[in-house]
């Protein structure tokens, strides 16, 4: 599990950044962690873009077996459930065709003025208008992922992304997570954390202008949701707990343009120590058509998102949290390249001793009755060295604080 420690990003990106604060810049130039939109978009023109992340195990299709039944239940209520809508909006009924038709033929900038707060609403101004449950959510705009180790390529920059803030966590969860987001999170990268205030990403939402760009959107979100649904993997890999999320939807993305919405869920087939990707299509609609009939579909989808399917989904990322071994002490790497640590010895020396006893009994009745241990009941692992001669496994020590 060594992999997962938090890595201490290079000296070289933040003597850009010094230099960066430090210089008298043109106001048009964007900060270290935000691309111009068509910079950001550029990776992801080239639809052989998909295949290459399919060759890195992330796949933009479905799985053959498709969704658990659990999670195709989930879309059903996300899509049906009602919600409340704004009144006063561009989207109110006499202003509808006008605002359809004045951004039709604008750029991507307009339609994420004018249609992308009524497609996907923002977490933290629902928040603000009292949706008080909202408050350990973080969101992001166009901010660059650079807290999140990459899976391939350059980091994402979604246009709008949702997460946990420090908030939706104790103290002592925050301390059991610092050695994998490190302690100062703006200094390192993490399979955890997407901007350095954001743990845990669920949700992205991209913008583009006619259809063909919906399909560089589409990878854009994938690529994203890979992140995050990677990154919950690796925390229930921990406790072993994998198998939990096993072709469960783990967070959701939308794509859309001036008239257009692609509705997706992000999820992960377990195969033993093997992950891979996928993404489940929940709804494609032109909210524009039959007078706007669809026109608050993703809106409440997002906020049925945020009411019904984010504080379970919070729920069992603190369960697997709080069951993190409470007496591992690790440093962060400092370096991007991880050498070898206790990490994954540490780990599996504390699920080894809680079966101690258990495991010792079996050893000890097995030699009562006279019977050889068979080589199926020896581990293969490095645990064997754990191993005393009386066939019992010795209680890891805790790793003294420096």
């Amino acid at each position: 599990m060594n992999h997962l420690l938090a890595r201490k990003k290079s000296s070289s990106s933040f003597r850009g950044k010094q230099s960066e604060a430090g210089s008298a810049a043109p106001s048009s130039t964007t900060p270290s962690d935000q691309k111009p939109r068509e910079a950001k978009s550029s990776p992801y023109a080239r639809p052989s873009y998909e295949t290459v992340l399919a060759t890195k195990g992330s796949f933009m299709g479905k799985f053959e077996l498709g969704i658990t039944d659990e999670s195709k239940r989930l879309c059903r209520t996300l899509l049906e459930a009602e919600q409340s809508v704004p009144q006063e909006t561009l989207f109110r009924d006499d202003l509808f065709e006008e605002t359809c038709e004045t951004v039709r033929a604008r750029n991507e900038a307009m339609v994420v003025r004018d249609i992308s707060p009524l497609i996907c609403p923002s977490a933290q101004v629902l928040r603000i208008y009292g949706a008080k449950h909202l408050k350990p959510l973080n969101e992001s705009v166009n901010e660059g992922w650079n807290s999140a180790i990459p899976f391939y390529g350059p980091r994402p920059q979604p246009d709008y992304s949702v997460g946990f803030g420090r908030s939706a966590f104790t103290d002592d969860q925050l301390e059991k997570l610092r050695p994998f987001v490190g302690e100062v999170t703006d200094i390192f990268t993490s399979y955890f954390m997407a901007t350095w205030q954001m743990y845990f990403p669920f949700l992205t939402c991209e913008v583009k202008c006619g259809a063909a760009a919906l399909d560089i959107a589409d990878r854009q979100n994938a690529h994203s949701m890979t992140l995050a649904v990677r990154g919950t993997v690796e925390l229930f890999r921990l406790v072993k707990r994998e198998k939990e999320l096993h072709r469960e939807i783990l967070a959701f993305s939308i794509s859309h343009d001036h008239r257009t919405v692609r509705i997706y869920g992000h999820y992960p087939v377990i195969d033993g120590k093997k992950t891979t990707f996928y993404r489940h299509p929940i709804h494609t609609f032109d909210f524009t058509a039959l007078d706007g009939k669809e026109k608050w579909t993703a809106y409440k989808f997002t906020k049925n998102v945020y009411d019904i399917w984010m504080p379970t989904h919070l729920e069992r990322i603190c369960s697997v949290i709080d069951d993190l071994p409470p007496d591992l002490d690790f440093e962060v790497s400092q370096q991007s390249e991880l050498g070898e640590s206790g990490l994954s010895q540490g780990f599996e020396n504390h699920y080894l001793s809680d079966q101690t006893s258990h495991d010792a009994a079996s050893l000890r009745e097995a030699g009562s009755q006279s019977s050889p241990v068979g080589s199926r009941d020896v581990p293969s692992d490095t645990s064997l060295s754990q191993r005393t001669e009386g066939g019992e496994f010795k209680k890891p020590k805790k790793r003294a604080r420096s």
